[in-house]
Parts: structure tokens; C-alpha cells; sequence
């Protein structure tokens, strides 16, 4: 512990560089990405006027990284995950080029970029896995926290640039060129990758029997359910994402019940710095020794900040609410992916990665479709001069509207430190980094406890 403090910055780099070098090729492609999209989701609000649309090309991004998510991590484990990251991120871009195609021609139409979407997102379910499982291979497990920070970093900076510059992009190059610089950089990561090589995981000393392909395929479920803690990190995880779409598709609403849109602007783009400041953070810091307290930790932080954002009709409170608790999800999710690349074995952490991004994946579209219509047909009406609650809660926090979204910021805040405590008090979960053990290499580093032993299987799929 000692020497790991007594670290300096130019030691953390050489231990991180071929991490980094990754990192920054796919930071460029990222933000190239990004800005396509954007420039994409602003050219189908122009030929459509309809926010609905985005409903759509969400489902696109989204629903091939559900489905495919347990063939995937087979596969990712089966192949070299250098080679996956270039050939996913390769034939991604014929989308794109299709796209671009058909927008020089006149030809592009709505459903061509639904349908675009939909082929890129099939091997982003391959990328991001490949990508994710290769840092236990490119990082010391000391670094952990600070290479998931640089992701959520990476993520962050991608979001936060992606509006602005697409904006001006636009009316400079048009969507054409945004779409030649979104080859020329994804082109860029994948030359870095090509010029790379990636250490190799060494195959453990365990016994390794051949398996059915159903089996394999739904091994990364059977992986989770075997260990509870892991399961139940994945869990929390979970649900911190639902929270993020919940609050995301609320916050509009509510900030124009007491403000401006242009004050709107300006409070959805420091949302973007909160989350870049998080990732920023969590990467110089590299987080607490027992990345398990500083989940619990931060969740309850996350619903004391959901709790002090609705509790009144302020721009000001609303913000210091809703800022800290976008600050703190980079660190949640540095701190569960550190957990996860810390006690599975590389060789599996394809498919158990991709199940936890499955699983993770869909917690934002439920928060959508949840939290949405509670705080429209249920909490609203509640809060309302002449609601059930005016004359109670509503002498507290406000009647009128946006006061039942208010309300249902606080419950949801209440609702995640209750939440937090009850977990804290599942063992499984709080001693999840003492009970599993450490893995470097696909080797065990320390020997399960007999309470986890027994839950652990005998043998590992054929990879």
C-alpha cells in the first residue's frame, strides 16, 4: 500500500502507458462518434419536428448490446480482443459510409439511419466487452480505479464536446464532412491499435470441460449467480443507471417549471462537466482501497443530492443537487468495474462483462419508460394546487408545477438511502473483495472462503 502511495506520476504513466496509448485512440474515435451522431440526431429532428423519433434511434443504439450480449461475450473470450476491437470498430464505420453515401446522393431517408444504428450497435456489442475485458491485461490492478475513471473521462469528454462542436461543425462541413472526420478518426484508433500488442492471458490451472453452446453462452449469467456479491454489485450498478434515465427525463420538465430554456442550456451542459470532473477525478485519484465502501458511500450521496434537488422550486439548489449527483456516477461505476476486473478470470470476462453491460444497458430505458409517466400522471397531479398532497407535503417543498416532479426527486432520493442501507447489511455483498478472490492473468491469487467456495462451480467452459 505503502509504494503504491509513494507512486509519482511519470511510474503510474510507464505502468499505464500501453493503456493510455489504447485510451487516447479510442478517446479520438469517441468524440468522432459522438459528434456523428449528433449531427445525425439534429438532421432527423429537422425532416421530422419529432421528438419521438429519438425514442427510436435509442432502441436502435440500444437493444442489439441486450440481445446479443451473451453470444458476444462467448465469442469476445474465444478470439483475440486486439483483433475484435479493430474488426468491430472497422465494420461499425460501413454504416457510416452508407449513410454518407446515401446523403450525397439525396437519397437519405429516417429509417436509413435506424437501420444504420442498428448494424453499428451489433458490433459495439463485440467492441466494448473486447475493450473493457483487455484492461485487466493492459493495466496493474493498483490502476484499476484510474483506468475506469479515464473511461468514464473518455465518455464524458465525448458527450460534453459533441453538442457544441457539432453545432458549429454543421454549418461549416455539413453532415458530409462530419462524417469524413468520423472515418478519419475512428480510422486513427484503429491504427493504433493495428501498430499494438496486447499481453495474453495465460490459461488458469483448472480443469476445463467442453460445454454446450447454450451453456456457454448463458455462462456469464450462471458466473453472476454463482457468486451473490458479484451479483449484487452488478445490482447497484444497475440501479444507479435507472436512476440517470429517471432524472435525465425529468430534469427538463421540471427546471422549466421555475426557469428559463436558456437557463436550461446552461444547466444540462454543466451536467456534462459534472460527469467530466468525475471521471477526471476518480482517474488522478484511483478511488479507496476497498472499492466496495466507496460504492456504498457514493450511493449515499446520490440520494442525499436526488433529495436536496427536489426539495425546492431553485435553480440553485436544483443544480448543486443534480450536479454532485453526476459527479458521483463516474466514481460508482469506476469503483463496480474495478470489483468486476479485479475477481473474474480474464479468459471469461468477455461474457460476464457483456452480461453486466446487458443488464446495465437496460436499466436507462427503464428509467425512462418508469419515471416518466409517474411523474406525469401520478406525481404532478398529487402536487397540484388542488391535489391529494397540497395541503401536506405540498406546505413543504411547494404546490403548482413541477412540484410533484420535485417530490418524486425526493422519494427517489430516499428510496436509494434506504436502499443503500439494507444492502450494506448483506454479507455477501460487503465482504464481496475479501470472500472472491484476485485474479491476475486468469491465476487466483488468493483462496475463496469454504461460505464462497461452495457457491463457486467445478468447472470452466471450454474457451
Amino acid at each position: 500500500m505503502l509504494a503504491s502511495i509513494e507512486k509519482t506520476p511519470l511510474t503510474i504513466f510507464r505502468e499505464m502507458k500501453l493503456f493510455i496509448i489504447v485510451w487516447v485512440g479510442q478517446l479520438i474515435a469517441s468524440i468522432g462518434s459522438s459528434i456523428t451522431a449528433f449531427a445525425l440526431d439534429v438532421w432527423v429532428y429537422e425532416h421530422t419536428g419529432s421528438v419521438t423519433q429519438f425514442a427510436f434511434i435509442t432502441l436502435a443504439n440500444t437493444l442489439p448490446l441486450i440481445l446479443l450480449a451473451p453470444i458476444a461475450g462467448l465469442l469476445v473470450d474465444r478470439w483475440d480482443r486486439r483483433w475484435t476491437m479493430i474488426l468491430s470498430d472497422l465494420f461499425a464505420t460501413l454504416a457510416t459510409v452508407a449513410l454518407g453515401a446515401l446523403f450525397i446522393s439525396g437519397r437519405l431517408e429516417v429509417w436509413h439511419i435506424y437501420l444504420a444504428n442498428t448494424f453499428s450497435a451489433i458490433f459495439v456489442a463485440f467492441q466494448i466487452p473486447a475493450f473493457i475485458a483487455s484492461i485487466t491485461l493492459l493495466v496493474p490492478k493498483q490502476h484499476l480505479g484510474r483506468a475506469n475513471g479515464m473511461l468514464s473521462f473518455m465518455n464524458g469528454t465525448a458527450r460534453l464536446i459533441a453538442p457544441p462542436l457539432g453545432g458549429v461543425l454543421l454549418s461549416l462541413i455539413s453532415l458530409q464532412g462530419i462524417i469524413v472526420l468520423h472515418l478519419t478518426t475512428v480510422f486513427l484508433g484503429i491504427a493504433i491499435l493495428f501498430l499494438l500488442r496486447f499481453p495474453q492471458a495465460s490459461i488458469p490451472a483448472v480443469a476445463i470441460e467442453e460445454s454446450s453452446f447454450l451453456k456457454e453462452t448463458t455462462y456469464g449469467l450462471t458466473y453472476l449467480v454463482a457468486r451473490p456479491g458479484l451479483l449484487g454489485v452488478l445490482i447497484i450498478s444497475a440501479f444507479s443507471i435507472f436512476l440517470v434515465g429517471g432524472v435525465q427525463v425529468i430534469t427538463i420538465p421540471l427546471v422549466l417549471s421555475f426557469a428559463p430554456v436558456t437557463v436550461l442550456g446552461t444547466i444540462l451542459s454543466l451536467f456534462g462537466v459534472a460527469v467530466l470532473s468525475g471521471g477526471l477525478l476518480i482517474g488522478i485519484w484511483g478511488g479507496l482501497q476497498r472499492n466496495i465502501n466507496m460504492i456504498y458511500g457514493c450511493m449515499l450521496l446520490t440520494g442525499v443530492s436526488l433529495l436536496v434537488a427536489g426539495l425546492q422550486p431553485s435553480v440553485g439548489v436544483f443544480v448543486v443537487g443534480v450536479f454532485l449527483f453526476f459527479l458521483i456516477r463516474p466514481i460508482i461505476a469506476s469503483s463496480t468495474q474495478a470489483i468486476f476486473q479485479s475477481k473474474v478470470e480474464p479468459l471469461v470476462q468477455g461474457r460476464v462483462f457483456s452480461i453486466k453491460g446487458a443488464i446495465e444497458a437496460a436499466g436507462l430505458p427503464l428509467g425512462y419508460i418508469t419515471i416518466g409517466p409517474l411523474a406525469e400522471k401520478v406525481f404532478e397531479p398529487l402536487m397540484a394546487t388542488d391535489g391529494l398532497l397540497a395541503g401536506s407535503i405540498g406546505q413543504i417543498i411547494g404546490v403548482g408545477t413541477g412540484r410533484g416532479i420535485g417530490l418524486l426527486f425526493v422519494i427517489m432520493g430516499i428510496l436509494t438511502i434506504s436502499a443503500t442501507c439494507i444492502a450494506y447489511f448483506f454479507p455477501r455483498l460487503r465482504l464481496v473483495e475479501d470472500e472472491l478472490p484476485n485474479v491476475v492473468d486468469g491465476v487466483a491469487l488468493a483462496t475463496p472462503t469454504a461460505d464462497t467456495a461452495a457457491r463457486l462451480p467445478s468447472t470452466m467452459p471450454k474457451t
